[in-house]
Parts: C-alpha cells; sequence; structure tokens
C-alpha cells in the first residue's frame, strides 16, 4: 500500500509540475512549436538518467523512492523518459534490431493511433 500512495503521489507532482514547465515554454516561445512537451520529455529523459545510474552506482534508497521518482513523478510529468530508458537498456544489451524496432515503431505507431483515436472521434461522435 506504501508503494501505491508513493507512486500516486509522485504522479500528482509529476502532472502538475509537466503543466507548469510546459506552460511557462509556450508563454515564453509561442504556440509554433510544442516547446513544452518537447522541453518536459527531453528534461524527462536526462533526469530518469540521472536517477537509475544514482541508484545503481552510488544511492541506497527504498523502493517506495524509486517508485515515487521514476514510476509517479517522471511517469506523468513524461512517458517519454521511460520509453527513452528501454531503448538505451535494449542499446546496452547489443539488441540494435529490437532498439531500433521499439524506437521508430513507437514513434510511428503512436502517431498512426492517434490519427485513428481521431479518425473513430470524428465517425463515433
Amino acid at each position: 500500500m506504501q508503494m501505491l500512495l508513493a507512486i500516486a503521489a509522485g504522479g500528482a507532482a509529476g502532472a502538475l509540475s509537466r503543466h507548469f514547465v510546459a506552460g511557462a515554454m509556450t508563454r515564453a516561445l509561442g504556440f509554433g512549436f510544442p516547446y513544452g512537451t518537447f522541453t518536459v520529455n527531453i528534461l524527462g529523459s536526462l533526469i530518469m538518467g540521472f536517477l537509475v545510474t544514482a541508484f545503481a552506482l552510488k544511492f541506497e534508497t527504498t523502493p517506495e523512492l524509486r517508485g515515487f521518482l521514476t514510476v509517479g513523478f517522471l511517469g506523468s510529468f513524461t512517458t517519454f523518459s521511460t520509453y527513452s530508458l528501454e531503448v538505451a537498456l535494449l542499446i546496452e544489451r547489443n539488441d540494435w534490431a529490437g532498439a531500433g524496432l521499439y524506437a521508430f515503431g513507437s514513434l510511428l505507431v503512436g502517431v498512426v493511433g492517434l490519427f485513428l483515436g481521431i479518425w473513430l472521434g470524428r465517425v463515433l461522435i
């Protein structure tokens, strides 16, 4: 139960952080490019890389704190951070084909899925 509460609290903090960071970037740089989303995705990936390295090499912590930060906070701040970590893990295992398929497949299928959702929404609503 403590793990679920930690993840939920991290999720709330991450969602609010995403809202404020993305909003600040959009206000500062305008609506011509998705600067806010781009920023939180890259920042989330940087933070995920730092945290998993810190946890593996230096800092002993509780599973609840790891869950709060990685699954909760970064999971709602951006799912891109987890995606980046999983691609990196495939590369570290020398599974270049799997990494490429996952990286480009996720991107392509994600965009196709979005357009399918738009189409379904237009047809069904």
